[in-house]
């Protein structure tokens, strides 16, 4: 890790809302989005209808602490990295908007106050787990994993798993195997999600020197391992239907098929030689995720058990 000093204090003076914002995009709000889209469906799931309206806001306020904390240290770990790609300069950190070492404070500050959070709210486990996830995600991926190695956002993602996980124990006070399978789809999907966006910033990732699988593989062997782990994160979603209604059953299938369908078309067009636009399945990938999770939270308040069907 190697960050410059700060920039000495040259622009015209900011308002509080100019430093607000800066410290709230340290937080990485998009990622805060998916992981509280996951997070609730799971909480559903686990009480089998409408958790206390309390305790999901708990869980909602002590995770998006957890996940800031996590951004902000990311942000500043990887400093002089976002400082060289075009998708990341305008961070706060490249920027200067916000001294490294306030960064610093600050996302170790969130991280304190969501696990205590989340401890006096809801549940030991939900707490510890917490933690375990905001420093899997700076120590293992940010720091050991993501510059060294191709794989690093297949181990790395373990921590974007963490949420469904969490919210299961928030309700129930252990982790039952639903939430493990919950776990699985996004582990699966977390590659071909963000490959096919690396894909399209392959040249910011080899600039930067970041081993992601686009900027070292040809886009033939990337839009390949995008359709293992397609598969294999379809599949992983049917395990959950014992655990839900033909709600979810029916969408899963329907879904899972839509996106397969997009990926082979990504891994077609390349094995041919040709060009396309990953971004395509980036943004499916998206709405498959939250499709997905719309429905096990759909499923879990109205649903009927796959069995009564026969």
């Amino acid at each position: 890790m190697s960050i410059t000093a700060d920039a000495p204090t040259t622009a015209p003076r900011r308002t509080i809302k100019d430093v607000v914002r800066a410290y709230v995009a340290l937080t990485k709000p998009r990622i805060i989005e998916q992981l509280l889209v996951t997070t609730i469906p799971a909480m559903l799931l686990a009480q089998r209808g409408i958790p206390s309206p309390w305790l999901v806001l708990a869980t909602m306020v002590g995770g998006t602490l957890a996940a800031g904390s996590a951004g902000a240290l990311n942000c500043v770990v990887d400093a002089d990295i976002d400082a060289v790609m075009k998708r990341t300069s305008a961070r706060p950190l490249v920027k200067h908007e916000v001294p490294v070492r306030n960064a610093l404070i600050f996302g170790v500050i969130l991280g304190v106050l969501s696990c205590g959070f989340l401890w006096l709210t809801t549940n030991w486990v939900a707490a510890v787990l917490c933690v375990g996830a905001i420093l899997f995600y700076v120590f293992v991926y940010t720091m050991l994993l993501k510059r060294r190695t191709s794989q690093n956002i297949v181990w790395g993602g373990i921590a974007g798993c963490m949420p469904v996980v969490i919210g299961w124990a928030a309700v129930t006070g252990d982790v039952g195997w639903p939430a493990f399978v919950l776990f699985g789809v996004i582990f699966f999907w977390t590659p071909p999600h963000s490959w096919a966006l690396a894909m399209k910033f392959r040249d910011d990732y080899a600039r930067a020197g970041v081993p992601m699988l686009p900027a070292v593989a040809t886009p033939r062997q990337v839009s390949f391992r995008i359709v293992l782990y397609s598969w294999a994160m379809v599949l992983c979603g049917l395990l959950l239907v014992p655990a839900t209604s033909w709600i979810y059953a029916v969408s899963a299938v329907i879904l899972g098929a839509i996106f397969l369908a997009a990926v082979h078309k990504l891994h077609n067009v390349y094995r041919r030689g040709g060009e396309t636009n990953p971004m395509k399945v980036f943004h499916l990938s998206n709405t498959y995720l939250c499709a997905v999770f719309v429905m096990v939270a759909v499923d879990s308040a109205i649903g009927l058990p796959v069995t009564s069907l026969f």
